[in-house]
């Protein structure tokens, strides 16, 4: 089997896996995320973060990003630790935000479902994050590195001093 083939198999395996465990990280805590739970809402707010995670059965991340909100800027750190995946990747990840009335309903501790991959520059993933006073992440994902991503964390945010 030349290399090419390889990879390619490679890549529809990852896809295959990724099909199969789809319903198995759309809820955390009961509560269901995806599209259905921000239906008919609009965004108050959007973020930027980089991660650096690893994984093999248990996940780690660290690193932090920048919240917009209310013509804002709040920089904020972040560090994750879960179950599912294997691999070790970069992660760059921007998206919107739900259910933010005041920044302090920012930081807190969040149920993150997560599916993806990445194959070197080659990535897919979405990440839909809530924490207890509900405020929702939805965050398109742009991986690097080599790692199959399947299932939840707990990610803590805090928000740094200005």
């Amino acid at each position: 089997m030349s290399g090419r083939a390889l990879v390619t198999a490679g890549r529809e395996l990852l896809v295959l896996a990724l099909v199969c465990g789809l319903a198995a990280c759309s809820t955390i805590g009961g509560v269901k995320l995806g599209p259905k739970a921000v239906e008919g809402k609009s965004p108050n707010g959007f973020v930027e973060m980089h991660e650096v995670q690893a994984a093999y059965i248990g996940s780690g991340a660290g690193g932090g990003g920048t919240l917009f909100f209310n013509g804002r800027e709040y920089p904020f750190g972040l560090a994750a630790a879960g179950i599912g995946g294997i691999g070790l990747s970069t992660v760059d990840a921007s998206g919107d935000v739900y259910n933010l009335t005041r920044v302090e309903q920012f930081p807190g501790t969040y149920g993150q479902a997560r599916y993806g991959f990445a194959i070197g520059n080659d990535s897919a993933g979405d990440l839909w994050l809530q924490n207890e006073q509900g405020v929702i992440l939805h965050l398109k994902a742009k991986r690097t590195g080599l790692m199959l991503t399947l299932g939840g964390d707990a990610v803590v945010i805090s928000l740094n001093p200005q």
